[in-house]
């Protein structure tokens, strides 16, 4: 046997003990140093090639445990070149660690007696170089392992959220249907606890402009005089500005200057429960006219139909009929039944007023009917030798007109039902009467055939003529509706085409303002806010125009019917958010809050 030469087992230590790579196996290559090529088999060839294997096979299994980290199939690796029987089965090793150590043997192959430390040298090198393709293999596995974890991770998350969210077969639609109603829920949870962490009211801002330091008084002073526009920029700037911009008092004064607001002339607040800030945006739609027009009810044959508010309730004449109806929370639509229905009269109803829980109406065969709204209780007698073309009633007191040329006065007391106070001559058929909200006089429009004036006011209590309004009347110019606006104020409209504006206080000879019918047509009725909004009702087309009172020109027109079904707006009121037109065969809706 022959031992390896000194020089090369010391270098081999060198090597082990410089790269650690773990207990000193015996030399690899000093026997390669003596010995010829490895063709020649000789005792003492088989020997140290026998050596140089059992290195090659603890690399071998080093780089074998590397693989398997990596998930690789087992293979077989060779015993060294041209041993016998000195080969090992394992897995194969890296290329790069191959081609080192078969550089590293024949560098020692080919070294001499004198060259022990170069091939020393050359075992050296090759040991790094397989020691560094196995490091570079293991962290390769590692990687390659973290990314198949990685991977079969995601694909168990996606298999089994497709197995959560799919019902099986078994469930059917309904587990399908039971899913979407629990998601449905969760979203809808989700928002309401949004809105109320919205809701909540925010502190004042700790860091920010001195301004915000200020108290609130001063600061409700200085925001006073900002424009709409300049609230709504303010508001947007954080949630405690948004939340003190929402106050009323900083909306109150852009309010009583826009359209429909609530508010009426004199700063009464007519929508309390409504918050300023909303009845100023939704007046900017009547401003624009933009709204959504619908129906509400249909009727089979032509109608006269008038109509009165009241809360949620809408109140509507159909023939000799009085329907009371609920509006749905939108107050765009109506519920299909009736609350209620009043009957009494003969023939149709012309007219009726709501007051002290009372319906009174006034109907074509002469007679008054009175009607408790949430009792059966009905009284009808007869008042009129004609038809009652109109009636009202405040404090307990009812007026009616008629086509007889008459206008009476009658108490509403329950005794005293019946029982005429007065009988006042106009020398004129009454299309129109209203009671002064003083409850000290009232006022008739007449046709203007038979006095030189349609407008003339008289004293309640004792029926006599106190004033007559305006001198320039052309004959036939009668008066259809007529309201107080307040004690002194009042709005007239009529045949002759105009809406006129009196005050008591400055004159009774000429009116204050008038607007005039762009297409010349009759005015059947007129609605306002009490403020700077007039509605009013044509002739033709069903046409309904909102006027500025500001301003000489109407400012919106809507036209409700065609051609073929042209009819007069009988009746028309409105809210902050809804206008209601009753026509010949339609209630129609024109919602401004959702245009």
């Amino acid at each position: 046997m022959v031992s390896p030469p000194p020089g090369a087992a010391a270098a081999a230590a060198a090597v082990r003990a410089r790269l650690r790579v773990g207990p000193a196996p015996r030399p690899l290559m000093g026997s390669l140093g003596r010995l010829g090529p490895s063709g020649n088999s000789g005792p003492g060839e088989g020997e140290g090639e026998g050596e140089g294997g059992e290195a090659r096979k603890l690399q071998e299994g080093r780089v074998a445990r590397g693989k398997r980290r990596k998930g690789k199939g087992k293979g077989k690796a060779g015993a060294g070149q041209g041993g016998r029987g000195s080969g090992a089965e394992g897995k194969p090793e890296p290329q790069k660690a191959k081609e080192a150590a078969g550089q590293g043997a024949e560098a020692g192959a080919r070294a001499g007696p004198g060259e022990e430390r170069e091939g020393g040298g050359s075992v050296e090198e090759g040991a790094r170089k397989i020691v560094r393709g196995a490091e570079e293999s293991a962290g390769a596995g590692k990687e390659a392992k973290g990314r198949d974890d990685g991977k079969k991770e995601a694909w168990r998350v996606r298999t089994g959220r497709r197995e959560d969210a799919r019902p099986g077969r078994a469930q059917g639609r309904r587990s399908q249907a039971w899913g979407r109603i629990a998601g449905t829920g969760a979203a809808m949870a989700a928002a309401a606890q949004e809105a109320a962490a919205a809701r909540e009211p925010a502190g004042r801002p700790a860091a920010g402009p001195a301004l915000w330091l200020l108290p609130e008084e001063l600061l409700l002073l200085i925001c006073s005089y900002l424009d709409m526009q300049a609230l709504g920029r303010l508001a947007q700037v954080c949630r405690w500005l948004r939340r003190f911009t929402s106050c009323d008092l900083l909306w109150r004064r852009i309010a009583r200057a826009s359209l429909n607001s609530g508010f009426t002339r004199l700063g009464t607040d007519l929508m309390a429960s409504v918050p300023v800030k909303e009845r100023v945006k939704v007046s900017q739609n009547w401003r624009l006219g933009h709204c959504r027009e619908g129906i509400l009810l249909k009727w089979r044959c032509s109608q006269m139909p008038w109509m009165q508010l009241e809360g949620d309730s809408l109140y509507i004449s159909q023939a000799n009929f009085i329907l009371a109806y609920q509006f749905r929370p939108d107050g765009a639509s109506l519920n299909r039944r009736p609350l209620g229905v009043f009957a009494g009269h003969d023939e149709d109803v012309c007219h009726f007023v709501l007051a002290n829980s009372h319906i009174i109406s006034a109907g074509g065969d002469g007679k008054i009917g009175v009607h408790k709204i949430h009792s059966t209780f009905t009284v009808k007698y007869s008042a009129h030798e004609q038809e009652v073309n109109c009636v009202d009633c405040k404090g307990g007191i009812i007026v009616s007109g008629s086509r007889d040329r008459t206008a009476k006065v009658w108490p509403l007391a329950s005794g005293r039902l019946g029982q005429c106070l007065h009988t006042i001559q106009t020398e004129d058929r009454v299309w129109s009467i209203a009671i002064s909200p003083l409850l000290s006089s009232f006022v008739t429009g007449t046709a203007c055939c038979g006095h030189f004036s349609p407008l003339r006011i008289w004293d309640l209590n004792s029926g006599q003529l106190m004033t007559h309004l305006g001198s320039d009347f052309p004959p036939g110019a009668g008066v259809l509706d007529v309201m107080y606006e307040s004690p002194s104020t009042l709005l007239s409209c009529g045949y002759d085409t105009y809406v006129r504006y009196w005050d008591l206080r400055a004159s009774v000879r000429k009116c204050v303002m008038e607007w005039e019918e762009p297409h010349d047509s009759t005015l059947y009725c007129l609605q306002t806010d009490g403020n700077h909004l007039l509605a009013t009702g044509s002739s033709y087309y069903g046409v309904v125009r909102l006027w500025d009172r500001r301003q000489r020109a109407c400012l919106h027109a809507f036209p409700l019917t065609s051609t073929p079904l042209s009819s007069p707006v009988y009746c028309l009121r409105f809210t902050t958010r809804h206008l209601y037109a009753a026509l010949s065969y339609n209630l129609h809706v024109l919602d401004f809050q959702n245009p």
